[in-house]
């Protein structure tokens, strides 16, 4: 048998072996993952009815009740925490990418890399010590769990929104500048307009990383049976801390609590499920307009 053969011949052994050891990983990684969604969906189908997402567990002990009041909670407290981290990723981002230079951009890079390690449990403490210095101790608001949160969601946002901005051809600014725009109107007008559905897609995908967070919410936060639509005033109850409560407090009806909580995860689920989805399809879009362009 010639060199060259038994080159080829090893070539050919290698390349089967790392596809068939990739295929072992991708199994294995794949495993756990249809698992937890099939014992999340097999079990949270019992009480996936109109009567969980509309009624609330005012005054139920037991069987029945719902999750609207938790369901309500989430969606304010993380439509409040989008709102304020979003404009302050985004204009972040710009300051690194068009005006920053030197030391400050290095500092701030710095500190995003830090925030993005920082435990959640952490962060949560830290909102309620501040927020007991303005309001006194025991504090319980909406507003500060948004804002704990504002803290996990803002590294994610301000990361990919730089990606974004760098991603955007020099030549748009350049044609721009020729024109006589200043550096501010070309911001506004070709460069944030270019690299939006990138932005858009990070902002999801921060919102899908702050949505399942349990520790902050339930420092800040707590939890009420009722519910409550005030972001500045008392406790609200949200996804996460409802399915922690309903499975740590179960009465005599154990398999009641249980359903509920098993319930509340698939909700869960299915909202960071849709949050992923609109995340792939602004990319998508992202993708498409830099290859027309």
């Amino acid at each position: 048998m010639s060199t060259i053969t038994q080159v080829s011949l090893r070539r050919r052994l290698t390349s089967s072996t790392a596809v068939v050891l990739m295929g072992i990983a991708v199994a294995a990684a794949l495993v756990p993952l249809i698992s937890l969604l099939w014992t999340v969906i097999s079990r949270g189908v019992r009480r996936f009815d109109l009567a969980f997402v509309t009624q609330s567990m005012r005054g139920i002990v037991g069987a029945g009740g719902g999750a609207s009041h938790a369901i309500a909670g989430s969606l304010l407290i993380t439509g409040a925490a989008t709102l304020m981290c979003v404009p302050l990723g985004v204009l972040a981002a710009v300051y690194m990418t068009e005006y920053g230079r030197g030391l400050p951009v290095r500092v701030i890079t710095f500190l995003v890399d830090v925030m993005t390690g920082i435990p959640s449990i952490v962060v949560g403490l830290f909102a309620y010590a501040v927020a007991s210095l303005f309001f006194g101790p025991g504090i319980r608001s909406g507003l500060v769990a948004s804002g704990a949160l504002v803290l996990l969601m803002l590294p994610v946002v301000i990361r990919s929104s730089e990606e974004m901005l760098r991603m955007v051809p020099l030549d748009l600014r350049e044609a721009s500048y020729a024109l006589g725009a200043p550096r501010w109107r070309t911001i506004a007008s070709v460069v944030l307009p270019t690299a939006l559905p990138g932005i858009t897609s990070g902002a999801l995908l921060g919102v899908a990383r702050i949505v399942g967070e349990t520790a902050p919410l339930l420092l800040v936060a707590g939890f009420t049976d009722s519910m409550n639509g005030n972001l500045l005033d008392g406790r609200m109850a949200t996804l996460p801390v409802f399915i922690y409560s309903q499975w740590q407090n179960q009465g005599a009806d154990a398999s009641a609590y249980s359903n509920r909580a098993w319930t509340a995860a698939l909700v869960l689920v299915l909202f960071v499920l849709a949050l992923n989805i609109a995340a792939k399809a602004a990319i998508r879009l992202t993708q498409r307009h830099k290859g027309q362009s």
